[in-house]
């Protein structure tokens, strides 16, 4: 991949279901970056897909290559929680395909994120972040976030434990 090929941002369709798929897999398999702890088949991704729609709360954008179409990245905006309350709530993230890091991709992902947000009923922004992922904590800076707060030991994966540092933006 080449430094300074073009990239674009759009929002993610069925037809992104594979390469969403191996791209997250990687982090399950590989890091703690994900909580999952085994890969998925991409039918078992449709779901999580689907629930992302072009317009209201819940986004998915895809960065990809412009030339070889290649996904690059993805960005999404979730529910919080489940419970009406958190309607106006959203959690949100980035993941960047190995190999496509340091070239500002998760910068372009969440600046057409949160402008697609923009006209949303929508008051906080919430990203959960494994530690150490200095990465990330610069990425979300960046882009508003603060520091709230971090869960200690919260989740277990590779045989030891790891914190979750919790970081909120105003919508």
């Amino acid at each position: 991949m080449s430094g300074t090929a073009e990239v674009q941002v759009r929002p993610g369709v069925e037809a992104d279901l594979k390469a969403l798929t191996t791209l997250y897999n990687h982090y399950v398999r590989e890091t703690p970056i994900t909580f999952d702890t085994e890969p998925f088949a991409p039918e078992e991704r449709r779901p999580w897909l689907l629930s992302h729609s072009e317009d209201g709360p819940h986004r998915l954008r895809v960065a990809t290559d412009a030339d070889s179409q290649e996904i690059l990245g993805y960005a999404t905006s979730s529910p919080y929680r489940a419970k009406p309350a958190y309607a106006t709530s959203v959690e949100t993230t980035v993941y960047v395909a190995p190999g496509a890091g340091g070239r500002g991709i998760g910068s372009l992902l969440y600046t057409s994120l949160f402008d697609a947000l923009a006209g949303e009923d929508l008051h906080r922004a919430y990203a959960g972040i494994a530690q150490p992922n200095e990465a990330s904590a610069r990425l979300h800076a960046r882009f508003g976030f603060r520091h709230v707060g971090t869960y200690r030991e919260v989740g277990r994966k590779f045989g030891r434990y790891w914190d979750v540092a919790w970081y909120e933006k105003p919508l």
